[in-house]
């Protein structure tokens, strides 16, 4: 990822084929740049006169190829960071060579030790280039199976110690690229949730910290430092922990799997809108990070993804017959990870997102940003007048939270207001704002009629509760993982396996009733219903309406109202986050795991 906007989206029909796997015909071959450099290793071992042709072709057609690699693989960066089309060809192109340049040099490994002598670190950073491919590769396609892919390449590394020799070596750039491996080995890690392994990865990336800064004197130990306390804080950013009965924490997985969204129930009246573009931007100050990966970012990409599938167990599960047809294709919406955009960058990939959008299709817009309040009243109270939140700018932030404009004669420049989304509202838009002025975007208007809804977490939260915004937003947790959520806020901070499990049966028996009082509302804005057909929608719009009732119930949050979630348009209260149906399941939750002296019990008696 690069700071303002991570590189993204590789062929969404994927180069899986072109990966290194099955042998290829040879790739056309030139005289490599290399030429001399290869004369010289080969003569460096003796008379070049005595190397058979045959051994001397074999060391330039690797040349070529690992030559020709490095060029494509440098040139990646130079590809658009936003679109669907324009780097398929090229990336294509990459993984062709790369498929060549590993299975080369697995074949004719004894002719290049020999005659080139290539060495064992050469070797893991053509596998750790390929496991940049694939990691890139699931960047632009969300397809969570590449992330697999890439932990395969990233794990054989490790396994077989490619880089074991480096140490040994008087050369400080080698032990950077050990470094960097362990850096991008633990990202791919998070994101799979191999929480064992990144542990390991951790201990081992220390250890090979301290001895090269204790071997080298060099200027970024500093910078390494700084990478093992940001993992660790990632790693340590969940509130509440599963334990087995031997205490081992348990590693709960947030992506949407197959029971996770609640059905349809037959006859209920839905649009067939589908996500399939997402901006996800992170923009909160001091908050944990990784790899320029909010904490929050985080928790969301996890939101908008389903459980990876293996296939190879579901095409040979016991019973079953081996089939040659492909299992059904699913799709998980494209994402842009924004880490501190400027404006005009956030802009960008806005407009190429909305060009793109395919028919019948959503436009999910995640902002978790610090808040830039109004610098005064306005006469008019349009959707420039009640600020927004902040993008990128080279300035100091006053009071490390929120702007305020000293000249108020002019807008902050560096502010996203609601106004600035209303062009794009020609399509489906589903918008979620975490921030302390999530509310200026309650004053959105509708102007071309296509379904719009934006979640608002509250702007701010009961003095209370322990602080954590530090490690993620509340609001942003309740839309990832509920029950961790409602944990904390009822004051727990671990809880048994099996409870948890029996909790999450109870939560999944919440959504489907939530799903049901959205879907028989006679009073609901059709905008919810647009997007109801959805799953990711469908799990998102159910969960903001736990978390609204859960807060509403709580008897710490009832002291203010801007500590409850708010919406655009508004729900029906006495019809969702209201309904009594729904605050007897919260009292009942509650009572399962013996919190339930934290909630009011009869809230509707209050208004």
């Amino acid at each position: 990822m690069v700071r303002g906007a991570a590189r993204q989206r590789l062929p969404r029909t994927g180069p899986a084929s072109r990966a290194p796997g099955p042998a290829e015909k040879p790739c056309r071959k030139r005289k490599p740049r290399t030429e001399f450099a290869v004369k010289e290793i080969m003569s460096s071992g003796g008379a070049e006169d005595d190397i058979p042709q045959a051994e001397r072709k074999t060391v330039t057609d690797f040349c070529y190829l690992l030559d020709k690699s490095k060029q494509l693989f440098n040139g990646l960066r130079d590809l658009p960071q936003y679109g669907q089309k324009q780097w398929q060809s090229y990336f294509g192109r990459t993984f062709d060579v790369y498929t060549k340049l590993w299975k080369f040099q697995q074949q004719h490994r004894q002719v290049l030790d020999n005659r080139y002598g290539l060495k064992r670190w050469q070797i893991g950073e053509i596998a750790s280039k390929i496991g940049q491919l694939y990691y890139h590769y699931y960047l632009r396609t969300s397809e969570t199976s590449y992330l697999n892919e890439a932990f395969s390449f990233y794990s054989a590394i490790r396994q077989r110690s490619y880089y074991s020799q480096v140490n040994k070596e008087d050369r400080p750039e080698l032990v950077v690229k050990k470094l960097r491996y362990y850096a991008r080995f633990i990202v791919v890690c998070l994101l799979l949730n191999k929480m064992d392994v990144v542990k390991d990865l951790v201990k081992e990336l220390s250890d090979e910290i301290e001895d090269y800064t204790h071997r080298f004197n060099t200027e970024d130990q500093v910078e390494w430092n700084l990478v093992l306390q940001e993992v660790a804080a990632f790693i340590e950013a969940d509130p509440v922990m599963v334990l087995n009965d031997d205490n081992t924490i348990v590693i709960t997985s947030n992506r949407l799997s197959e029971t996770g969204a609640p059905l349809l129930e037959q006859g209920m009246i839905v649009g067939q809108l589908a996500l399939a573009d997402a901006l996800i931007i992170g923009n909160c100050n001091n908050q944990v990070k990784f790899s320029e990966l909010t904490i929050d970012m985080f928790r969301m990409l996890q939101a908008l993804e389903r459980e990876p599938m293996n296939l190879a167990s579901q095409m040979n599960k016991p019973g079953m017959q081996e089939s040659t047809e492909k299992p059904a294709r699913r799709e998980n919406p494209h994402k842009y990870l924004l880490y501190k955009p400027t404006f005009s960058q956030l802009y960008t990939f806005l407009a190429a997102s909305f060009k793109e959008l395919p028919a019948n299709s959503v436009l999910l817009i995640y902002l978790s940003a610090t808040g830039v309040f109004p610098s005064g009243r306005s006469d008019s109270e349009g959707p420039y007048d009640f600020g927004g939140v902040l993008t990128n700018s080279n300035r100091d932030i006053i009071n490390g939270d929120a702007i305020h404009k000293r000249n108020q004669s002019y807008k902050e420049m560096h502010c996203l207001h609601p106004g600035d989304l209303y062009p794009f509202t020609r399509k489906p838009m589903f918008i979620i704002v975490d921030s302390s002025n999530s509310v200026a975007y309650k004053n959105f208007t509708n102007l071309f009629g296509q379904p719009l809804v934006c979640l608002l977490s509250p702007t701010a939260y009961p003095k209370a509760l322990q602080d954590q915004s530090q490690r993620g937003s509340l609001f942003t947790l309740f839309l990832n993982n509920p029950l961790m959520a409602f944990l904390f806020v009822s004051g727990l901070s671990s809880m048994r396996r099996g409870l948890w499990e029996k909790c999450q049966d109870y939560l999944r028996k919440i959504n489907r009733d939530i799903a049901q009082l959205l879907t028989h509302s006679r009073s609901i804005d059709q905008s919810f219903l647009q997007f109801f057909g959805d799953e990711f929608l469908r799990l998102l719009l159910t969960r903001f309406i736990f978390c609204s009732a859960t807060m509403r119930m709580h008897k710490i949050f009832r002291q203010e109202t801007r500590n409850y979630p708010e919406s655009y348009p508004q729900l029906p209260r006495d019809e969702t986050v209201e309904n009594p149906h729904l605050q007897k399941h919260i009292l009942e939750l509650a009572s399962i795991l013996d919190v339930r002296n934290v909630f009011l019990e009869n809230t509707l008696d209050d208004y």
